[in-house]
C-alpha cells in the first residue's frame, strides 16, 4: 500500500469513528447520473443547508460543486467535508476520482443501504433524485458507509481486463449455444454428439460444409482434408468417417444460403472471441508479473494465472484488511442466519454472498482442483468430511469452507511474502 492509500484509509477510519453527531463535518450526498448529478448538503447533526444542487458531469460542473461546498463550509464554520456517493454504473468514477485528486474525503454508500433507508426518511417509498441525495447524506452522517477504493494503475488495468474477460466468456458461451442448439439441432442433429469430443472438427464442419447433403455428395478424402488441419490420426479418421456416413441419412432440415452465411459468421465470431481471450490472458499475465506476490500465489495448489489475477485484483493491497473477518466479508464468505423465536438455536448459518461473486467462484474452483489433485489438500479435505460423509451436500459445503481458507492463506502469503506451506492448512490464519 502506498503512502497516499495509507493516509486515505487512516482518514476513513477517523471519519467513521467521529462523524456521528459531530458539529465539525459538512456532509455532501451526491446522487449520480449519466449527464447531471444532484447534491444535498447538510450537517452530521441532521440540519439541511442546501437541499438541491444540480451540476453537470464535466469539469465546470465539478468546479461548481466545489465552490458551493467551500462557501457553505465557510458560512457555517465547518472544519471538514465528506462526500458520499452511491455507485451507479461507472458514472460515479470520474467524479470520485476528481474529488480524491482535489484532496477531498470520498466515501461509498451501497445501493442496498440507500434502498433500505429510503422509506425511513419521511415514511414514504417514493423515489426522486433530490430525496436520494438527502438519503445518501443521511447514511453518511450516521456512519453507514464504506471505504472508496481508488486502486493503482496496475490494479485498475487488471480489474478492467478481468471485467472484459467475463463479458467475452459470456459471449463465447452464447455463440457456442447458438451453434449447437440452433444450427446443429435443425440442420445436422447427428453431428451434435461429436461436438464436445471434437469441437475443432465440428466447428470446421459448421463453418465450411454444414449441409449434410453436400457432405454426402463429397468424396471422403476431400471432406477429410477440408475439415482437418493437424493431428490426422487413426481415431480422428474413424470419427470423421462415421460423421460422413451419418450425413447420408441425416434428418436435418434443408439448408439455405442464409443459413450457410449464418453458420460461417458464427464460427468466425467464435474464433475471434477466443483469440481475444488469449490476448487478454497474456496481458493479465504481464501485469501480474509486476507484483511480487504473483509467484508466491502460484505456489498455492489449485491457483493458476487467472485465479492469481482475480485474487490480486480483489485484495489489491493486503494491508487494507486488519483481520481475516474483513477479508471474508469482502468476498461474501462471512456467515449469517435469520435467528428468531424458539428455533433460533437450530438455524444453520450460511454465507452472505454479499461480496465479490467472481472471486468466490474462482476460489471454489481452486478448492475443487486442490481437493482432488494435491495430496495435502486431499488429506485435509478427507479430514473435514470425516463423520459427515452421508450428510446431504456436505462436499459442496466443505469446498466452500476450503475456498474461504484458501483466500486467507493467499492474503497471508501476500502480507508475509512467503511461499505456500502445507502447515497453513492446520493453522488458524487471521
Amino acid at each position: 500500500m502506498n503512502v497516499v492509500d495509507t493516509i486515505r484509509r487512516e482518514q476513513f477510519c477517523q471519519i467513521k469513528d467521529e462523524i456521528r453527531r459531530s458539529t465539525d463535518y459538512l456532509v455532501v450526498g451526491i446522487d449520480v447520473a449519466k449527464h447531471k448529478h444532484n447534491a444535498f448538503m447538510g450537517s452530521a447533526t441532521g440540519k439541511s443547508l442546501l437541499r438541491r444542487l444540480v451540476f453537470e458531469n464535466n469539469l465546470s460542473g465539478y468546479c461548481k460543486l466545489l465552490e458551493r461546498v467551500k462557501a457553505i463550509k465557510a458560512q457555517n464554520a465547518f472544519s471538514k467535508v465528506v462526500f458520499g456517493i452511491e455507485p451507479t454504473g461507472n458514472y460515479h468514477k470520474p467524479l470520485a476520482r476528481h474529488l480524491i485528486k482535489c484532496a477531498q474525503h470520498v466515501v461509498l454508500v451501497t445501493g442496498v443501504a440507500v434502498k433500505n433507508n429510503r422509506e425511513l426518511l419521511n415514511n414514504r417509498w417514493d423515489k426522486n433524485d433530490t430525496k436520494d441525495a438527502a438519503n445518501i447524506a443521511d447514511l453518511v452522517s450516521r456512519g453507514k458507509f464504506l471505504y472508496y477504493d481508488y486502486p493503482s494503475g496496475s490494479i485498475s488495468q487488471l480489474r478492467q481486463l478481468l471485467s472484459l474477460r467475463r463479458r467475452l466468456k459470456k459471449e463465447e458461451h452464447s455463440l457456442r449455444m447458438r451453434i449447437r442448439n440452433n444450427l446443429l439441432a435443425q440442420y445436422f442433429p447427428e453431428l451434435d454428439p461429436f461436438y464436445k469430443a471434437c469441437e475443432r472438427e465440428s466447428l470446421a464442419i459448421v463453418g465450411w460444409c454444414l449441409d449434410p447433403s453436400k457432405i454426402a455428395g463429397m468424396e471422403f478424402d476431400k471432406f477429410f482434408l477440408m475439415v482437418t488441419r493437424s493431428k490426422r490420426g487413426i481415431a480422428q479418421k474413424k470419427r470423421l468417417e462415421k460423421i460422413h456416413r451419418l450425413a447420408v441419412e441425416s434428418v436435418g432440415c434443408r439448408m439455405w444460403p442464409a443459413v450457410e452465411f449464418e453458420a460461417s459468421l458464427l464460427v468466425q465470431k467464435l474464433n475471434d472471441v477466443r483469440r481475444q481471450l488469449d490476448q487478454i490472458k497474456d496481458l493479465m499475465e504481464d501485469i501480474c508479473r509486476q507484483f511480487d506476490q504473483y509467484p508466491l500465489l502460484l505456489t498455492i495448489p489449485g491457483f493458476g494465472p487467472y485465479i492469481c489475477a482475480r485474487v490480486i485484483a480483489s485484495i489489491a493491497s493486503p494491508w487494507r484488511f486488519d483481520s481475516g473477518k474483513q477479508l471474508l466479508k469482502m468476498a461474501g464468505y462471512d456467515l449469517g442466519a435469520s435467528r428468531s423465536g424458539q428455533r433460533s438455536d437450530k438455524v444453520v448459518p450460511v454465507i452472505s454472498k454479499r461480496g465479490n461473486s467472481e472471486l468466490r467462484y474462482a476460489l471454489y474452483q481452486a478448492a475443487h482442483i486442490a481437493s482432488i489433485h494435491n495430496p495435502d489438500f486431499v488429506g485435509y479435505f478427507t479430514r473435514m468430511l470425516r463423520g459427515r460423509e452421508r450428510e446431504r451436500g456436505i462436499k459442496t459445503k466443505m469446498k466452500v469452507k476450503l475456498a474461504a481458507k484458501l483466500l486467507k492463506i493467499a492474503w497471508t502469503l501476500m502480507k508475509k511474502q512467503e511461499v505456500f506451506d502445507p502447515a497453513y492448512l492446520y493453522q488458524g490464519i487471521d
